[in-house]
């Protein structure tokens, strides 16, 4: 199975995916699926694109089962398991529609916005289960920073000293007795 015969269409066809594919990974395969059929081995063409053999093989059995396909559809990627990216600009309209907000208008013990608590409240209001790292990538996409409250002890009077009975300079550096 490792050696690829195309018909001379297909090798026009997979030119052309060359030619005018704009992601990477369609690139990969129909370039992989090309080299083989000139003659490569699959482990020259892995170590060409810096794949594993087992990819390569992947690429090829995935190539010849979609046969009846367009080319284009022929070198995609495969159907992906695992669970969809459920918050991926989907909490960005919610969290630009609350964050200028006082969340004490809203119930919370808070001032200011957090993560977490921006997390509670997609959770309570728009049920939608995030994570804090969710949150903040969303506002990072939103280009929204913020810095964590500083607490600023009140600044001494600039004439402190004058007030507690210490020097100010005003007798030319010697005591106050001596003024």
């Amino acid at each position: 199975m490792a050696g690829v015969k195309l018909k001379a269409k297909e090798v026009v066809q997979l030119k052309e995916v060359l030619r005018t594919a704009t992601d990477t990974r369609p690139l990969q395969r129909a370039q992989a699926i090309v080299w083989l059929d000139e003659g490569e081995s699959v482990e020259e063409v892995a170590d060409r694109l810096q794949v594993t053999p087992q990819s390569v093989y992947n690429w090829i059995a995935r190539f010849v089962a979609r046969a009846d396909r367009e080319m284009e559809e022929r070198v995609i990627d495969g159907p992906r398991s695992g669970r969809p990216r459920a918050a991926l600009e989907i909490i960005d309209p919610l969290i630009e529609e609350v964050i200028d907000t006082d969340p004490r208008e809203l119930g919370y013990h808070s001032t200011v916005w957090t993560a977490p608590l921006l997390q509670h409240y997609l959770a309570k209001v728009w049920q939608r289960e995030v994570s804090t790292k969710s949150v903040s990538r969303a506002l990072v996409r939103l280009r929204i920073h913020w810095k964590r409250p500083r607490h600023r002890l009140a600044l001494r009077d600039p004439y402190w000293r004058q007030a507690k009975g210490g020097s100010n300079m005003g007798c030319g550096g010697r005591s106050a007795r001596s003024c």
